[in-house]
Formats: structure tokens, C-alpha cells, sequence
């Protein structure tokens, strides 16, 4: 991307503009007329299944919820910076690190490289809202991509503006459906309601920014973003929400109080919550909503124990699962937020903080509660992940050590793939106790499905074949292939002393069953 190409940042498209407005008037009598009885609607469905079980209610519930999503998708493009977020100096480089941190499944298969220049230039907005933008971005981006591919992210900066861009190697976009992108219920998608991408542009022209494509049919696509950049650092303040207080009222009861207020705001500061709840809720049966409630009551309330014990539950179930940890760590930050913008607010209405002592002691009990979760839950996520390595490994092991009996006293040892030095070990490991465990009298080695073997490997199997015989168990070697046989004779060893050879498998099979 070379910005010095760029005289100035492009006027917003018109008719563009135009699209976003009518959609505006269209959303509000919508949302207004025909959410409040869909929801309606999905509460008695919910009182129904209560009572009795039917599919027909399951499904009438999906197509509400689908709906409802619809409905919410339609009112963010048309009111992106509806909610009471504050706006802040924000480094696009960072988010787009932070976000990139969401796709760790996707990642693997695509190649992702950065160009990153002028790092130190920051923009000025609403930063859950860019990081939505930029997360739709992405996503695209990577769905766009069958197979392998390659990603690359571009961010610089000129005297002016802030320029992104996030370039793919997917199948591209017909140039005659360029024009139509961001425009509501249009999608290059087989399955999708363009919603996505009508929120970025609505967002990307909410933050004084514009947005440009390039795209070629099995090339890939490039969007650009401009923003205009902040050289001013604007200082983050304090966030005054509406929340009910009563005199006297503990700071575990103000919590219990706002408890619905607490989940809107911290769902206004996970970015991309909405999206991962239900999931990880299938995948874990995890409700992410009650676990952050959890979380906070046993902060507020000093119970450390059940703090502790509730964090290595998490990390066990998070690893079990196979659950994203960025998302996990960037959930309980926004829980962190969340809770202080809360304690700022119950201090404010009911004065508990006096002193600056007060505040500080306060502060570090929080901080130090919220550290002590993130450390018991990373431990136990640890373990249970280096279990189930080690367990894997064994099943590894076993698959590609595999003893089987043909007989009571005769088995069949037959290796396949590459024999490398790590491997020939791991057969000696294998070999050596299941001979002296299971009373093995012969054990045939067929070696056919091994192309070559390095000088080393040849002399440890020798070794082990050695080891065999002074255990009172007959090795015979089958297969062995050519290229074998000429690096044994290169080197001038035998197996004439250390066991029987055969042709084929078959071979011995018949000499010995």
C-alpha cells in the first residue's frame, strides 16, 4: 500500500450515504414495530418447552432468535455508536495484533504476514466498535480463502491519515458486485445476510473514515481503511452509568442489584462476545454471562478459596473443550473494566472511599484477586493440556509400536513410514518390556513398509535385535528392501548372527503359524 499515491483522503460515496440513511429510517420502524413481539413471542415459546418438549418449539425458537439477531445486526448499522462507550486514542496496529489473536484455528492454514509501519500513530474513536470492523474484516478475509492461502495486514501512516489494509488471497468478488458491498441483506456469500460488512462501513464513515476495494476473480481482495489520525492524545475519562443505589447498600448487593446493567456493559466492552457466547456455551456448556458474575461476587466479596477452586474448574474445562485462550483472556479484562467502572460508580453514590489509603488498598485487592483467577486458571489450563499431550503421545507411541499376537507366544511387530532416531528409540522403549512382559518366543519385524534407514538407525536395530536374543526371544526380520540391504552391506554388518530373515510377511507367517 503506498499512501504516497494518495493526494487526499476520498469524499464519502454519496449514494453510499445515502443507502446507510434509508436504511436508519427503515431499521427504527422495524426494531420499534416488530421486535418487541418477536420477543414476546420467544418468552411464551420458552414457558411452552417448560411444559413439554417439542421440536416444533425448538425449531420456532431458532428461527426467532435468527430473526432477533437480524433485527439487532440492522440496528447497529443504522445506530453504530449507540450505547454510552467513551471514545479514546486508539492504535490500530495493536487491535489488529489483538484481533488477529482470535483466529488461532484459522491462522494455521493461512500464511498471515504483517507489514507494519508508523506504529506509533493513533486514531481517535470508539475502540469496540473499530475492533468489531476490524474482527468482520478479518473473518472475511480468511473465509474468503479455500485451502491454503496468505493474508497480509498494512498499516502506515502519511501527515494526514492512518491507512489499513487487509489484503487476501481468496476467489475474489465480481467487479460489478464492488459497488453493491456494505449495503444491507447484499452478500457475495451462499449463506449470509451482508450484515457484517454494512457494519464496517457504517462504523469506518461514523469515525470520519473511508473505505476503499480493490478485488480480482481468484486473485483476492483488498480492503483499504483511511481514517484521519489523532496527533493528540485525548485522555481517557471516567464513565458515569445509571445504576440503582439504596442507602447502605454493599458493594456485593450493588452488584446483585445492576446485575443487567453489569452484563450490557461488559458485553459493550468484549468486543466480540456476541458472537462466541453461544458458542462456547454448545461446545463447553459454559454461560459465559453467569461465570462473570461469579467471578466478580467472589472479588467483591473476598472469597478467595472458592475464587481459586472456580479458576482451575475454568482452566480444565477451557482446555478440555479446546477454547480459544485470547478470547478467554480478553473476556476477563473486559470483566476487569467492567468491575472498575462499577466500583467507580458505587463510590461516587455512596462515598465508601474517604481516604486515598482506602482507594489503593481497594485497588490492590481487586487487581490481585483478578491476577490470582488468571493464574490458577493459565495452571490448571496447563496441566490438563500437558495430560492430554502426554496422553496422545502414548496413543502415538502405541500406533507406531505395534506389537500384535498371532499366537500365544509368537507376535508380529510390523513398522511403517520413516524410522528416524527418535522413532528406533521409541521401538526399543516398546519392544524390550512387551518381549519380557508377554512371554514373546518370536517376534517378526517386517520391515517392508520402510524405505531407508540411516547408518545409526540400522546399528540401533541391531542393537535391539541383540538385546532380543539374549532375552530367549527369536527376532525375525521381513522386507527388508533394497536400499536396506545395501547400506547394511556398505557398512559391513550382518544379520545372519542376530536373526532370521525372510522375504515376506507372508513368508514367515507360513513357516511359523
Amino acid at each position: 500500500m503506498d499512501t504516497t499515491e494518495k493526494k487526499a483522503m476520498k469524499e464519502t460515496d454519496p449514494a453510499h450515504l445515502s443507502r446507510l440513511a434509508s436504511v436508519g429510517q427503515i431499521a427504527a420502524g422495524i426494531v420499534h414495530e416488530v421486535r418487541n413481539p418477536l420477543t414476546t413471542v420467544q418468552g411464551f415459546l420458552q414457558m411452552m418447552e417448560e411444559d413439554k418438549e417439542s421440536k416444533y418449539i425448538h425449531i420456532a425458537k431458532t428461527e426467532l432468535d435468527d430473526a432477533l439477531n437480524t433485527l439487532n445486526s440492522l440496528l447497529q448499522v443504522a445506530k453504530p455508536d449507540m450505547g454510552d462507550e467513551r471514545k479514546q486514542s486508539i492504535n490500530l496496529s495493536v487491535e489488529l495484533e489483538n484481533v488477529l489473536s482470535l483466529f488461532p484455528f484459522q491462522s494455521s492454514d493461512v500464511e498471515v504476514k504483517r507489514i507494519f509501519r508508523d506504529t506509533n500513530v493513533l486514531v481517535y474513536g470508539k475502540k469496540t466498535l473499530l475492533k468489531k470492523a476490524l474482527f468482520n474484516l478479518l473473518k472475511n478475509a480468511f473465509e474468503a480463502i479455500q485451502g491454503n492461502g496468505k493474508i497480509t495486514l498494512h498499516h502506515q501512516a502519511d501527515a494526514k491519515y492512518v491507512y489499513v489494509a487487509i489484503q487476501d488471497t481468496g476467489i475474489g468478488i465480481p467487479e460489478e458486485k464492488v459497488s453493491l458491498l456494505g449495503t444491507p441483506f447484499f452478500s457475495t456469500k451462499k449463506v449470509g445476510t451482508g450484515m457484517g460488512l454494512a457494519q464496517v462501513y457504517s462504523v469506518i464513515h461514523q469515525h470520519g473514515g473511508s473505505i476503499e476495494v480493490d478485488s480480482e476473480e481468484n486473485v483476492g481482495t483488498t480492503f483499504t481503511l483511511i481514517f484521519p489520525r489523532d496527533d493528540v492524545k485525548k485522555k481517557q475519562g471516567v464513565i458515569h452509568l445509571d445504576l440503582e443505589y439504596k442507602e447502605g447498600l454493599g458493594m456485593k448487593e450493588f452488584f446483585m442489584e445492576n446485575r443487567e446493567a453489569f452484563e450490557e456493559r461488559l458485553l459493550s466492552e468484549a468486543v466480540n462476545a456476541k458472537d462466541k457466547i453461544k458458542e462456547i456455551d454448545e461446545r463447553g456448556n459454559i454461560n459465559l454471562l453467569e461465570n462473570a458474575h461469579k467471578l466478580v461476587l467472589y472479588v467483591v466479596d473476598e472469597r478467595e478459596h472458592e475464587l481459586i477452586q472456580f479458576a482451575k474448574q475454568e482452566g480444565e474445562v477451557w482446555a478440555k473443550h479446546s477454547l480459544a485462550l485470547a478470547f478467554k483472556l480478553e473476556w476477563i479484562q473486559a470483566i476487569r473494566r467492567t468491575l472498575w467502572d462499577f466500583m467507580f460508580n458505587y463510590d461516587q453514590m455512596s462515598e465508601a472511599l474517604n481516604r486515598k489509603e482506602e482507594f489503593y488498598a481497594l485497588e490492590k485487592r481487586i487487581n490481585e484477586s483478578v491476577d490470582q483467577f488468571l493464574h490458577h486458571f493459565f495452571i490448571s489450563y496447563s496441566k490438563f493440556k500437558d495430560k492430554l499431550i502426554e496422553s496422545q503421545q502414548k496413543i502415538v507411541e502405541n500406533l507406531s509400536v505395534p506389537i500384535i499376537p498371532i499366537k500365544e507366544t509368537i507376535y508380529i511387530l510390523p513398522i511403517i513410514g520413516q524410522v528416524d532416531h527418535y522413532r528406533i528409540i521409541a521401538i526399543e522403549d516398546k519392544v524390550i518390556p512387551e518381549v519380557g512382559n508377554s512371554h514373546i518366543e518370536t517376534l517378526i519385524i517386517d520391515l517392508s513398509g520402510v524405505a531407508t534407514m540411516e547408518p545409526s538407525v540400522i546399528q540401533h536395530l541391531l542393537k535391539i535385535l541383540e538385546g532380543l536374543s539374549l532375552m530367549g526371544c527369536k527376532p525375525v526380520v521381513t522386507g527388508l528392501r533394497p536400499d536396506i540391504v545395501k547400506s547394511i552391506i556398505h557398512m559391513n554388518l550382518s544379520f545372519e548372527q542376530k536373526a532370521e530373515t525372510k522375504r515376506t510377511l507372508q513368508q514367515a507367517l507360513l513357516d511359523y503359524i
